[in-house]
């Protein structure tokens, strides 16, 4: 008997011991508490949904369970029509996720994109976007000769694309809308029926609505580098432009009747002072890798997916 409970003796107080085990054991790392927004992804010039298929593997890998809804629209030389009829588009693609989703939605939008993507949050009264994500879009425009530019204009260069893309014709296509020469600002002015709306640039009845629609954002992201090869200036991506001498300014160095920033006009300086924008710059990465880098995924887009 006494060598019988000396076996049972360590089952016993192990029968014990049992109910405090929880207590004992090293504390499991917390779950994620609720489920993650939805994301909303839209494609840029002449790509399609199947661009983005490694960004929707990164995101699913690190946020399971996340709703991505890459956007099949305007896809290929679709993606070449006015901007506004693709916001026009988009606008009713997003709105039914958004309703669907009380505790809003991120968007990551490039190129092209993130330009289709900054006037959705200008016209949309009730958008509940938190992480707006521009990933290497031409912000402040693009003017620079580039492969998109001479398959499109085959027989103009970046000094004189101004005589197309000012006028009527020309803003029936979508690269046109945010063409900015800073040698002819007088007529980009006058004559872009989209970025200089979107920035406030030229006077119009809905600026003050759009300016308010804009600032519901929760977060900017702003990502783009210096070896991008398609986005000119690089900078553009942070709101940075050239100057008449093709000298390129910061977003907070642009003189004042010129600078969107300065003149907070449609929002940004807002944003900044709230601590809402997040600029994420990474060299060695080209314009059409942007979207399957690993490596700027973990840095600049997974951290505001939450």
């Amino acid at each position: 008997m006494p060598g019988l409970w000396r076996q049972r003796l360590p089952s016993a107080w192990a029968l014990l011991l049992l109910p405090f085990l929880p207590l004992l054991l090293p504390a499991a790392p917390a779950p994620h508490r609720g489920s993650y927004k939805p994301v909303i992804v839209v494609h840029g010039l002449f790509d399609s949904s199947y661009s983005f298929r490694h960004l929707l593997d990164y995101i699913n890998e690190t946020h399971p369970g996340t709703v991505v809804t890459v956007l099949d629209l305007f896809d290929g030389r679709e993606s070449l029509r006015p901007l506004w009829e693709q916001v026009q588009g988009f606008r009713e693609a997003v709105v039914p996720i958004m309703e669907k989703a009380p505790e809003g939605v991120h968007l990551i939008c490039y190129s092209q994109g993130g330009l289709v993507c900054r006037a959705l949050l200008s016209v949309m009264d009730e958008h509940n976007v938190d992480s707006f994500i521009s990933l290497s879009s031409p912000q402040m425009g693009q003017y620079g000769d580039t492969d998109y530019l001479k398959w499109l204009f085959p027989t103009s260069m970046r000094s004189n694309l101004y005589r197309i893309c000012y006028s009527p014709w020309g803003q029936e296509f979508s690269i046109c809308n945010y063409w900015h020469d800073p040698h002819h600002d007088d007529l980009y002015l006058n004559a872009s029926s989209f970025l200089a709306l979107i920035n406030g640039e030229r006077d119009h009845p809905n600026a003050t609505a759009w300016r308010k629609n804009f600032l519901r954002v929760g977060r900017l992201v702003l990502i783009g580098g210096p070896d991008d090869g398609v986005i000119t200036p690089w900078q553009s991506s942070f709101f940075g432009f050239y100057d008449a001498n093709e000298t390129v300014l910061e977003m907070e160095e642009q003189p004042g009747g010129a600078g969107v920033y300065l003149r907070d006009s449609f929002g940004l300086k807002t944003l900044l002072a709230r601590g809402a924008i997040v600029r994420c710059p990474m060299a060695g990465v080209s314009h059409t890798t942007w979207h399957s880098n690993r490596t700027l995924y973990d840095a600049c887009i997974e951290p505001w997916l939450s």
